[in-house]
């Protein structure tokens, strides 16, 4: 979608003007390649890019090796679908504003790019604040940046969401040289 069209659509919802700049967020590119990694709590097929796929599964190993599950509860999501919540968020009367706090506006989710995961415990299957109190995110901050993922929503964010200690973005993960590998 283009962003005279991401223009109207948020228009529609609500949304207002200046919602990317007075948040700090940027656009995000909806992924066109992606891989099944499974399935959401509620059977959702949940897909990632590749390269994001496979670090949620070596992460996901590496916890179950020190007796950690990690449950994927949700993945990709293309603008459609993001604009369908706000829809049906909006439809049970939440104002856009209390919306824009937990849900990124269509076209600025990080779920778009395939490298986003909200991630759950077996007696945490939704997405609420107490999965922070978790061993299995403990676990995540302790470990999950080795793997390329990082929690995009703490305490305080710059980007006015509310706190999400379940959603974590894979970034490439860049390895520092040592001094000894040369140029």
């Amino acid at each position: 979608m283009r962003a005279k069209g991401f223009v109207q659509l948020h228009r529609s919802l609500g949304i207002p003007s200046d919602y990317a700049a007075g948040r700090r967020l940027k656009p995000q590119r909806e992924a066109t390649r992606l891989v099944r990694i499974g399935r959401s709590p509620t059977g959702r097929v949940l897909r990632l890019t590749p390269a994001a796929a496979a670090a949620w599964r070596r992460m996901q190993a590496a916890a179950a090796r020190d007796g950690v599950v990690l449950i994927a509860i949700s993945g990709f999501r293309s603008v459609r679908r993001q604009t369908t919540i706000i829809r049906e968020k909006l439809a049970t009367g939440a104002p856009i504003g209390a919306i824009l706090r937990l849900v990124a506006a269509p076209g600025f989710s990080e779920h778009h790019t395939g490298r986003a995961l909200d991630i759950g415990s077996a007696g945490h299957l939704t997405l609420e604040e107490d999965f922070g109190r978790t061993r299995e995110f403990r676990w995540l901050q302790r470990h999950a940046g080795r793997f390329g993922f990082r929690m995009s929503y703490p305490r305080g964010n710059p980007h006015r969401i509310g706190y999400e200690p379940w959603h974590w973005c894979w970034r490439k993960v860049r390895r520092k040289r040592r001094p000894d590998q040369g140029v």
